[in-house]
Protein backbone atom coordinates (compact mmCIF):
# COMPACT_ATOMS: atom_id res chain seq x y z
CA UNK A 1 0.00 0.00 0.00
CA UNK A 2 3.22 2.35 0.61
CA UNK A 3 4.69 1.84 -2.75
CA UNK A 4 1.00 2.24 -4.14
CA UNK A 5 0.76 5.59 -2.98
CA UNK A 6 4.20 6.81 -3.86
CA UNK A 7 3.46 5.49 -7.28
CA UNK A 8 0.14 6.94 -7.09
CA UNK A 9 1.38 10.57 -6.17
CA UNK A 10 3.77 10.39 -9.64
CA UNK A 11 0.83 11.17 -11.61
CA UNK A 12 0.81 14.76 -11.05
CA UNK A 13 4.07 15.34 -9.65
CA UNK A 14 6.01 13.59 -12.87
CA UNK A 15 3.77 16.17 -14.72
CA UNK A 16 4.98 18.91 -12.31
CA UNK A 17 8.75 17.34 -12.76
CA UNK A 18 8.17 17.70 -16.06
CA UNK A 19 7.06 20.97 -16.80
CA UNK A 20 9.18 22.83 -13.55
CA UNK A 21 11.86 22.29 -16.47
CA UNK A 22 10.25 23.22 -19.53
CA UNK A 23 12.67 25.42 -21.48
CA UNK A 24 10.78 28.11 -21.87
CA UNK A 25 8.51 30.53 -19.25
CA UNK A 26 8.36 26.86 -16.70
CA UNK A 27 7.68 29.21 -13.27
CA UNK A 28 4.62 30.55 -14.79
CA UNK A 29 3.78 26.97 -16.27
CA UNK A 30 4.18 25.49 -13.10
CA UNK A 31 2.59 27.78 -11.30
CA UNK A 32 -0.29 27.84 -13.77
CA UNK A 33 -0.41 23.81 -13.15
CA UNK A 34 -0.32 24.20 -8.92
CA UNK A 35 -3.61 26.83 -9.52
CA UNK A 36 -5.38 23.51 -10.84
CA UNK A 37 -4.93 21.64 -7.25
CA UNK A 38 -7.98 22.72 -5.61
CA UNK A 39 -10.40 21.45 -8.49
CA UNK A 40 -8.12 18.27 -8.74
CA UNK A 41 -8.74 17.87 -4.88
CA UNK A 42 -12.75 18.35 -5.19
CA UNK A 43 -12.40 15.06 -8.13
CA UNK A 44 -10.44 13.26 -5.44
CA UNK A 45 -12.91 14.10 -2.72
CA UNK A 46 -15.52 12.61 -4.50
CA UNK A 47 -13.23 9.39 -5.14
CA UNK A 48 -12.97 9.40 -1.57
CA UNK A 49 -16.47 9.89 -0.58
CA UNK A 50 -17.50 6.38 -2.28
CA UNK A 51 -14.07 4.41 -2.12
CA UNK A 52 -13.18 5.22 1.46
CA UNK A 53 -16.71 5.04 2.78
CA UNK A 54 -17.67 1.48 0.67
CA UNK A 55 -14.58 -0.57 1.28
CA UNK A 56 -14.91 -0.31 5.42
CA UNK A 57 -18.39 -1.01 4.91
CA UNK A 58 -17.20 -3.62 2.43
CA UNK A 59 -14.49 -5.23 5.07
CA UNK A 60 -16.65 -5.32 7.89
CA UNK A 61 -19.29 -7.19 5.74
CA UNK A 62 -16.53 -9.49 4.76
CA UNK A 63 -15.67 -10.03 8.16
CA UNK A 64 -19.40 -11.04 9.63
CA UNK A 65 -19.36 -13.76 6.34
CA UNK A 66 -21.93 -11.26 4.29
CA UNK A 67 -20.73 -11.75 0.59
CA UNK A 68 -23.89 -10.57 -0.58
CA UNK A 69 -23.94 -7.37 1.18
CA UNK A 70 -20.16 -6.27 0.61
CA UNK A 71 -21.25 -7.60 -3.07
CA UNK A 72 -24.04 -5.00 -3.47
CA UNK A 73 -21.42 -2.41 -1.72
CA UNK A 74 -19.58 -2.76 -3.46
CA UNK A 75 -21.82 -2.41 -6.74
CA UNK A 76 -23.32 0.63 -5.49
CA UNK A 77 -20.01 2.31 -4.95
CA UNK A 78 -19.57 1.62 -8.54
CA UNK A 79 -22.57 3.29 -10.06
CA UNK A 80 -21.73 6.45 -7.78
CA UNK A 81 -18.26 6.55 -8.79
CA UNK A 82 -19.05 6.80 -12.38
CA UNK A 83 -22.23 8.58 -12.38
CA UNK A 84 -20.90 11.30 -10.13
CA UNK A 85 -17.23 11.72 -12.35
CA UNK A 86 -19.95 12.50 -15.52
CA UNK A 87 -21.62 15.02 -13.68
CA UNK A 88 -18.73 16.82 -12.02
CA UNK A 89 -16.55 16.51 -15.21
CA UNK A 90 -19.64 19.03 -17.12
CA UNK A 91 -20.06 21.37 -13.69
CA UNK A 92 -16.18 22.48 -13.57
CA UNK A 93 -16.15 22.47 -17.69
CA UNK A 94 -19.06 25.36 -17.00
CA UNK A 95 -17.52 27.57 -14.59
CA UNK A 96 -13.19 27.12 -14.55
CA UNK A 97 -12.56 30.46 -15.37
CA UNK A 98 -14.08 32.12 -12.87
CA UNK A 99 -12.81 29.61 -10.52
CA UNK A 100 -9.33 29.64 -11.15
CA UNK A 101 -8.95 33.41 -11.43
CA UNK A 102 -10.77 33.55 -7.71
CA UNK A 103 -8.03 30.98 -6.95
CA UNK A 104 -5.59 33.14 -7.25
CA UNK A 105 -4.68 33.02 -10.82
CA UNK A 106 -3.28 35.99 -13.17
CA UNK A 107 -3.86 36.93 -16.80
CA UNK A 108 -0.10 35.49 -17.17
CA UNK A 109 -0.61 31.78 -15.24
CA UNK A 110 -4.04 31.42 -16.61
CA UNK A 111 -3.59 30.15 -20.26
CA UNK A 112 -1.44 27.34 -18.71
CA UNK A 113 -3.79 26.42 -15.82
CA UNK A 114 -6.60 26.54 -18.12
CA UNK A 115 -4.60 24.37 -20.86
CA UNK A 116 -4.24 21.80 -18.27
CA UNK A 117 -7.29 22.11 -16.13
CA UNK A 118 -9.84 21.47 -19.16
CA UNK A 119 -8.03 18.57 -20.93
CA UNK A 120 -7.63 16.73 -17.45
CA UNK A 121 -11.30 16.86 -16.80
CA UNK A 122 -12.05 14.77 -19.82
CA UNK A 123 -10.67 11.94 -17.67
CA UNK A 124 -11.68 12.52 -14.57
CA UNK A 125 -14.52 9.78 -14.50
CA UNK A 126 -11.17 7.81 -15.15
CA UNK A 127 -9.34 9.26 -12.47
CA UNK A 128 -12.96 8.41 -10.07
CA UNK A 129 -12.94 4.85 -11.33
CA UNK A 130 -9.34 3.86 -10.88
CA UNK A 131 -8.80 5.49 -7.17
CA UNK A 132 -12.47 4.64 -5.54
CA UNK A 133 -12.40 0.91 -7.06
CA UNK A 134 -8.72 0.70 -5.76
CA UNK A 135 -9.52 0.34 -2.11
CA UNK A 136 -11.65 -2.91 -2.75
CA UNK A 137 -8.87 -4.52 -4.45
CA UNK A 138 -6.57 -3.71 -0.73
CA UNK A 139 -9.86 -4.56 1.15
CA UNK A 140 -9.78 -8.46 -0.54
CA UNK A 141 -6.28 -8.23 0.44
CA UNK A 142 -4.80 -7.68 -2.89
CA UNK A 143 -1.86 -5.15 -2.19
CA UNK A 144 0.13 -6.22 -4.95
CA UNK A 145 -2.74 -5.73 -7.59
CA UNK A 146 -3.63 -2.54 -6.11
CA UNK A 147 0.08 -1.01 -6.75
CA UNK A 148 0.01 -2.49 -9.80
CA UNK A 149 -3.51 -0.22 -10.54
CA UNK A 150 -1.27 3.07 -10.32
CA UNK A 151 2.01 1.35 -11.22
CA UNK A 152 0.48 0.79 -14.74
CA UNK A 153 -0.61 4.49 -14.92
CA UNK A 154 2.49 5.59 -13.45
CA UNK A 155 4.65 4.03 -15.98
CA UNK A 156 2.70 4.97 -18.59
CA UNK A 157 3.01 8.57 -17.18
CA UNK A 158 6.66 8.68 -17.30
CA UNK A 159 7.07 7.60 -20.70
CA UNK A 160 3.78 9.55 -21.80
CA UNK A 161 5.46 12.53 -20.56
CA UNK A 162 8.13 13.94 -22.12
CA UNK A 163 7.21 12.59 -25.35
CA UNK A 164 3.86 14.79 -25.53
CA UNK A 165 5.93 17.85 -23.71
CA UNK A 166 8.71 17.72 -25.11
CA UNK A 167 8.45 15.60 -28.27
CA UNK A 168 5.49 16.61 -29.85
CA UNK A 169 5.98 20.37 -28.31
CA UNK A 170 2.64 20.51 -26.43
CA UNK A 171 3.53 21.69 -23.19
CA UNK A 172 1.10 21.96 -20.48
CA UNK A 173 -1.30 20.53 -22.82
CA UNK A 174 0.60 17.81 -23.37
CA UNK A 175 1.29 16.89 -19.92
CA UNK A 176 -2.92 16.67 -19.13
CA UNK A 177 -3.04 14.14 -21.86
CA UNK A 178 -0.36 11.83 -20.99
CA UNK A 179 -2.23 11.76 -17.88
CA UNK A 180 -5.56 11.10 -19.14
CA UNK A 181 -4.15 8.20 -20.64
CA UNK A 182 -2.59 6.94 -17.33
CA UNK A 183 -5.65 7.16 -15.85
CA UNK A 184 -7.62 5.72 -18.45
CA UNK A 185 -5.24 2.70 -18.21
CA UNK A 186 -5.77 2.49 -14.68
CA UNK A 187 -9.30 2.09 -14.42
CA UNK A 188 -9.27 -0.42 -16.85
CA UNK A 189 -7.29 -2.47 -14.76
CA UNK A 190 -9.43 -2.46 -11.65
CA UNK A 191 -12.53 -2.98 -13.39
CA UNK A 192 -10.87 -5.74 -15.28
CA UNK A 193 -9.58 -7.47 -11.95
CA UNK A 194 -12.46 -6.89 -9.94
CA UNK A 195 -14.63 -8.86 -12.61
CA UNK A 196 -11.81 -11.62 -13.30
CA UNK A 197 -11.72 -14.45 -11.29
CA UNK A 198 -9.31 -13.35 -9.08
CA UNK A 199 -11.75 -11.20 -7.20
CA UNK A 200 -12.93 -12.93 -3.39
CA UNK A 201 -16.06 -10.28 -4.18
CA UNK A 202 -16.83 -9.43 -8.05
CA UNK A 203 -18.47 -6.29 -9.75
CA UNK A 204 -21.48 -7.69 -11.34
CA UNK A 205 -24.01 -5.45 -12.83
CA UNK A 206 -27.15 -6.67 -10.68
CA UNK A 207 -25.31 -5.41 -7.73
CA UNK A 208 -24.91 -1.70 -9.37
CA UNK A 209 -28.98 -1.01 -9.34
CA UNK A 210 -28.57 1.53 -6.61
CA UNK A 211 -30.43 1.49 -3.10
CA UNK A 212 -30.86 4.73 -1.05
CA UNK A 213 -30.55 3.12 2.14
CA UNK A 214 -27.01 1.22 1.53
CA UNK A 215 -26.26 4.26 -0.56
CA UNK A 216 -26.67 7.02 2.76
CA UNK A 217 -24.06 4.05 4.76
CA UNK A 218 -21.68 4.76 1.90
CA UNK A 219 -21.91 8.10 1.80
CA UNK A 220 -21.73 9.09 5.27
CA UNK A 221 -18.79 6.49 6.52
CA UNK A 222 -17.36 8.24 3.32
CA UNK A 223 -17.95 12.01 4.34
CA UNK A 224 -14.72 12.10 6.94
CA UNK A 225 -12.44 11.31 3.45
CA UNK A 226 -14.51 13.48 1.15
CA UNK A 227 -14.10 16.37 3.64
CA UNK A 228 -10.52 15.79 4.26
CA UNK A 229 -10.04 16.27 0.22
CA UNK A 230 -12.93 19.30 0.35
CA UNK A 231 -11.07 21.22 2.93
CA UNK A 232 -7.40 20.56 1.49
CA UNK A 233 -9.29 22.17 -1.77
CA UNK A 234 -10.35 25.40 0.38
CA UNK A 235 -6.94 25.77 2.22
CA UNK A 236 -4.99 25.94 -1.27
CA UNK A 237 -7.54 28.36 -2.04
CA UNK A 238 -7.43 30.19 0.96
CA UNK A 239 -3.51 30.03 0.69
CA UNK A 240 -2.97 30.76 -3.22
CA UNK A 241 -5.83 34.16 -3.26
CA UNK A 242 -3.72 35.31 0.09
CA UNK A 243 -0.14 34.11 -1.30
CA UNK A 244 -1.47 36.25 -4.69
CA UNK A 245 -2.63 39.56 -2.86
CA UNK A 246 0.44 39.77 -0.82
CA UNK A 247 3.15 38.63 -3.37
CA UNK A 248 1.76 38.10 -6.56
CA UNK A 249 2.77 34.81 -8.72
CA UNK A 250 5.92 34.36 -6.77
CA UNK A 251 4.61 32.58 -3.77
CA UNK A 252 2.21 30.93 -5.03
CA UNK A 253 4.89 28.87 -6.98
CA UNK A 254 6.74 28.59 -4.16
CA UNK A 255 3.23 27.08 -2.80
CA UNK A 256 3.23 24.79 -5.55
CA UNK A 257 6.67 23.43 -4.50
CA UNK A 258 5.94 22.61 -1.10
CA UNK A 259 2.63 21.08 -2.20
CA UNK A 260 3.91 18.58 -4.33
CA UNK A 261 7.10 17.92 -2.11
CA UNK A 262 4.22 17.33 0.43
CA UNK A 263 2.47 14.70 -1.56
CA UNK A 264 5.65 12.60 -1.86
CA UNK A 265 6.41 12.51 1.86
CA UNK A 266 2.92 11.87 2.85
CA UNK A 267 2.68 9.00 0.54
CA UNK A 268 4.03 6.56 3.14
CA UNK A 269 1.93 7.64 5.84
CA UNK A 270 -1.05 7.50 3.52
CA UNK A 271 -0.65 3.97 2.55
CA UNK A 272 0.67 3.02 5.97
CA UNK A 273 -3.30 4.02 7.34
CA UNK A 274 -4.84 3.16 4.34
CA UNK A 275 -3.36 -0.51 4.65
CA UNK A 276 -4.48 -0.68 8.25
CA UNK A 277 -8.28 0.51 7.23
CA UNK A 278 -9.41 -3.42 6.15
CA UNK A 279 -7.32 -4.70 8.75
CA UNK A 280 -8.86 -3.13 11.51
CA UNK A 281 -12.49 -2.82 9.90
CA UNK A 282 -12.19 -6.88 9.32
CA UNK A 283 -11.06 -7.29 13.11
CA UNK A 284 -13.89 -5.24 14.29
CA UNK A 285 -16.21 -7.15 12.50
CA UNK A 286 -14.90 -10.22 13.79
CA UNK A 287 -15.23 -9.17 17.24
CA UNK A 288 -11.26 -9.28 17.80
CA UNK A 289 -10.65 -6.19 19.57
CA UNK A 290 -7.12 -6.89 21.14
CA UNK A 291 -6.18 -7.38 17.36
CA UNK A 292 -7.42 -3.61 16.73
CA UNK A 293 -5.90 -2.28 19.50
CA UNK A 294 -2.65 -3.54 18.60
CA UNK A 295 -3.37 -2.74 14.91
CA UNK A 296 -4.19 0.62 15.90
CA UNK A 297 -0.59 0.87 18.14
CA UNK A 298 1.48 -0.06 15.85
CA UNK A 299 -0.04 2.60 12.95
CA UNK A 300 0.72 5.16 15.15
CA UNK A 301 4.22 4.12 15.65
CA UNK A 302 5.17 3.63 12.68
CA UNK A 303 3.67 7.14 11.23
CA UNK A 304 5.01 9.29 13.97
CA UNK A 305 8.53 7.43 13.81
CA UNK A 306 8.24 8.33 10.09
CA UNK A 307 7.64 11.80 9.99
CA UNK A 308 10.13 12.88 12.83
CA UNK A 309 12.68 11.33 10.07
CA UNK A 310 11.20 13.19 6.95
CA UNK A 311 10.94 16.66 9.14
CA UNK A 312 14.55 16.16 10.10
CA UNK A 313 15.28 15.83 6.03
CA UNK A 314 13.54 18.46 5.28
CA UNK A 315 15.10 20.94 7.57
CA UNK A 316 18.33 19.69 6.85
CA UNK A 317 18.17 19.24 2.42
CA UNK A 318 15.24 21.23 1.48
CA UNK A 319 16.71 22.03 -1.81
CA UNK A 320 17.47 18.72 -2.56
CA UNK A 321 13.36 18.30 -3.15
CA UNK A 322 12.72 22.00 -4.23
CA UNK A 323 15.06 21.12 -7.42
CA UNK A 324 13.06 17.99 -8.22
CA UNK A 325 10.68 20.81 -9.12
CA UNK A 326 12.55 23.86 -10.67
CA UNK A 327 16.23 25.18 -11.23
CA UNK A 328 15.27 28.87 -10.96
CA UNK A 329 17.31 30.74 -8.56
CA UNK A 330 14.45 33.04 -7.16
CA UNK A 331 11.69 30.68 -6.81
CA UNK A 332 14.15 28.11 -4.94
CA UNK A 333 15.14 30.99 -2.64
CA UNK A 334 11.89 32.02 -1.89
CA UNK A 335 11.22 27.93 -1.11
CA UNK A 336 13.51 27.06 1.50
CA UNK A 337 12.61 29.37 4.40
CA UNK A 338 9.05 29.43 3.39
CA UNK A 339 9.44 24.89 3.55
CA UNK A 340 11.34 25.59 7.03
CA UNK A 341 7.77 27.27 8.38
CA UNK A 342 5.55 24.94 7.17
CA UNK A 343 6.74 21.52 7.73
CA UNK A 344 7.64 22.18 11.47
CA UNK A 345 6.48 19.76 13.59
CA UNK A 346 5.88 17.74 11.15
CA UNK A 347 5.19 14.93 12.66
CA UNK A 348 1.82 15.75 14.48
CA UNK A 349 0.28 15.64 10.98
CA UNK A 350 0.71 11.84 11.48
CA UNK A 351 -1.51 12.17 14.62
CA UNK A 352 -3.68 13.49 12.88
CA UNK A 353 -4.16 11.09 9.90
CA UNK A 354 -3.94 8.50 12.59
CA UNK A 355 -6.84 8.93 14.92
CA UNK A 356 -8.96 9.81 11.93
CA UNK A 357 -7.84 6.36 10.34
CA UNK A 358 -8.71 5.05 13.49
CA UNK A 359 -12.54 6.41 13.72
CA UNK A 360 -13.24 5.30 9.96
CA UNK A 361 -12.23 1.91 10.11
CA UNK A 362 -14.57 1.48 13.14
CA UNK A 363 -17.66 2.79 11.63
CA UNK A 364 -17.17 5.94 13.93
CA UNK A 365 -18.09 8.27 10.61
CA UNK A 366 -19.14 11.64 12.87
CA UNK A 367 -15.76 11.56 15.03
CA UNK A 368 -13.64 11.27 11.99
CA UNK A 369 -15.67 14.20 10.57
CA UNK A 370 -15.71 16.80 13.39
CA UNK A 371 -11.23 16.32 13.37
CA UNK A 372 -11.29 16.66 9.55
CA UNK A 373 -13.08 19.90 9.79
CA UNK A 374 -11.77 21.41 12.90
CA UNK A 375 -8.51 21.37 11.69
CA UNK A 376 -8.59 22.42 8.18
CA UNK A 377 -11.37 24.63 8.24
CA UNK A 378 -11.70 26.01 11.81
CA UNK A 379 -7.72 26.10 12.36
CA UNK A 380 -6.26 26.64 9.37
CA UNK A 381 -8.24 28.93 7.14
CA UNK A 382 -8.64 31.37 9.65
CA UNK A 383 -5.08 31.07 10.16
CA UNK A 384 -4.37 31.82 6.68
CA UNK A 385 -6.25 35.01 6.79
CA UNK A 386 -5.69 36.38 10.01
CA UNK A 387 -1.73 35.72 10.96
CA UNK A 388 -0.16 37.55 7.46
CA UNK A 389 -1.84 40.94 9.26
CA UNK A 390 0.13 40.71 12.87
CA UNK A 391 3.92 41.55 13.45
CA UNK A 392 4.57 42.02 10.10
CA UNK A 393 4.79 38.11 9.11
CA UNK A 394 2.91 38.38 5.37
CA UNK A 395 3.64 35.90 3.39
CA UNK A 396 5.25 33.82 6.50
CA UNK A 397 2.37 34.49 8.01
CA UNK A 398 0.06 31.48 5.77
CA UNK A 399 3.04 29.04 5.82
CA UNK A 400 2.92 29.14 9.60
CA UNK A 401 -0.75 28.58 10.03
CA UNK A 402 -0.14 24.50 8.95
CA UNK A 403 2.20 24.00 11.71
CA UNK A 404 0.42 25.34 14.61
CA UNK A 405 -2.67 23.61 12.76
CA UNK A 406 -1.34 20.17 12.94
CA UNK A 407 -0.55 20.89 16.96
CA UNK A 408 -3.63 21.53 17.66
CA UNK A 409 -5.73 19.63 15.65
CA UNK A 410 -3.25 16.51 15.59
CA UNK A 411 -2.88 16.29 19.55
CA UNK A 412 -6.78 17.14 19.70
CA UNK A 413 -7.84 14.26 17.42
CA UNK A 414 -5.62 11.30 18.62
CA UNK A 415 -6.37 12.19 22.34
CA UNK A 416 -9.82 12.32 21.87
CA UNK A 417 -9.41 8.60 20.09
CA UNK A 418 -7.64 7.15 22.97
CA UNK A 419 -10.40 7.91 25.56
CA UNK A 420 -13.10 6.92 23.00
CA UNK A 421 -12.09 4.23 20.53
CA UNK A 422 -9.27 2.87 22.12
CA UNK A 423 -11.26 2.81 25.88
CA UNK A 424 -14.25 1.41 24.28
CA UNK A 425 -11.88 -1.46 22.48
CA UNK A 426 -10.78 -2.51 26.38
CA UNK A 427 -14.25 -2.57 27.33
CA UNK A 428 -15.40 -5.04 25.01
CA UNK A 429 -12.13 -7.12 25.20
CA UNK A 430 -13.35 -7.17 28.99
CA UNK A 431 -16.33 -8.10 28.51
CA UNK A 432 -15.95 -10.79 25.83
CA UNK A 433 -13.17 -12.57 27.77
CA UNK A 434 -16.33 -13.11 30.87
CA UNK A 435 -17.42 -16.21 31.09
CA UNK A 436 -21.38 -16.37 30.47
CA UNK A 437 -23.73 -16.22 33.17
CA UNK A 438 -25.01 -19.88 33.72
CA UNK A 439 -28.63 -20.36 33.93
Amino acid sequence: MTLAQLINVLYNIIDRMYIGHMAQDAVNALTGVGLTFPILSIVLAFANLFGTGGAPLFSMARGRGDTEDAGKILGNTFAMLLSTGVVLTAVILLCQKPLLYLFGASDITYPYASSYLTIYLCGSVFVMVGLGLNNFINAQGFGRTAMGTVALGAILNIVLDPLFIFGLHLGVAGAAIATVISQFASAVWAVRFLTGAKAVVRLRRGDMRLQLARIRRIVTLGLSGFIVSITNSAVQIVCNATLQHYSGDLYVGVMTIINSTRDVVTAPVNGLTSASQPVLGYNYGAQQYRRVRTGIGLMSILCVAYTTVVWLILLLFPTAFIRIFTDDPALAAATVPSMHLYFFGFFMMSLQIAGQTAAVSLGRSAQSIFFSLFRKIIIVVPLTLLLPRLWGLGVRGVFLAEPVSNFIGGGACYITMLLTIWRGLRRKEREAAQPPPIN
